[in-house]
């Protein structure tokens, strides 16, 4: 596979930046989708609907987290439910970054490149990846509420699925190596600090507990301050 510089590569009116990212590591990315080329089918397919679909799953862990979290102490839950809102942040943050760098797909910029996914059309730009960068930011926000809730292995299992959901941008034909890369540091920078500030929200989950979204909030956990009920004494004789 030989690199080639599309005609029309100067930026548009708002791009900072257009260009070819094979100069960065297209020679990486060419021996991936060959080795994607070279794979047995089922492997290939396994990939393809990982890519398409994995993101789903971290909405699961989500919804289980705060189901676990119901019972869990405020700051814990505060967490748990801005988790949504800090992958939609980093998808936000990562939009600029898109609207900034035109960077062309490697599928459509290097000739004879055979993507196992379809390569998306002109203006759809590479860098950074938004699989990827929603992937880390959903497991930087699943990580502080997992290890909250003392869900150890759980919280790994976000960053793991993150970085196979990276992986298997590239495997599909669709990134370049550096478009995960980055697009792993964006959702990192943007998920860690931000799930961190979630757990000062916690006076807002106390009050919603006492309100009427109490029965979708938990009861929380009945601490040392929490009034306890004391067995009745019987009267004397």
């Amino acid at each position: 596979m030989t690199a080639t510089v599309p005609p029309g590569l100067p930026a548009g009116p708002r791009a900072l930046l257009a260009y070819d990212g094979s100069g960065i590591d297209g020679g990486l990315y060419s021996r991936v989708v060959g080795w994607a080329d070279r794979a047995p089918h089922w492997l290939d397919e396994l990939v393809k609907v990982w890519s398409a679909v994995g993101l789903g799953l971290f909405a699961l862990l989500m919804l289980y987290a705060w189901w676990r979290a119901r019972g869990a102490d405020s700051v814990v839950l505060a967490r748990v439910l801005a988790s949504p809102f800090v992958v939609i942040v980093a998808y936000l943050v990562n939009s600029v970054f898109k609207s900034l760098v035109e960077e062309v797909r490697p599928c459509a910029q290097i000739a004879g490149t055979v993507s196992l996914e379809t390569c998306p059309g002109a203006g759809d730009w590479s860098f950074p990846s938004n699989h990827t960068v929603i992937a880390f930011a959903a497991a930087a926000a699943l990580w502080f509420a997992f290890r909250g809730l003392g869900l150890t292995a759980l919280a790994w299992t976000g960053w793991v699925a993150a970085a196979l959901m990276g992986l298997s941008r590239v495997w599909v034909g669709v990134h370049y190596p550096h478009d995960v890369l980055v697009g792993a540091l964006v959702g990192t920078a943007v998920g860690v600090p931000l799930a961190l500030a979630a757990g000062r929200a916690a006076p807002l989950v106390d009050r919603g507990r006492a309100g009427p979204l109490g029965a979708l909030l938990g009861a929380g956990p009945a601490g040392p301050g929490m009034p306890r009920e004391t067995p009745a004494r019987m009267p004397a004789d």
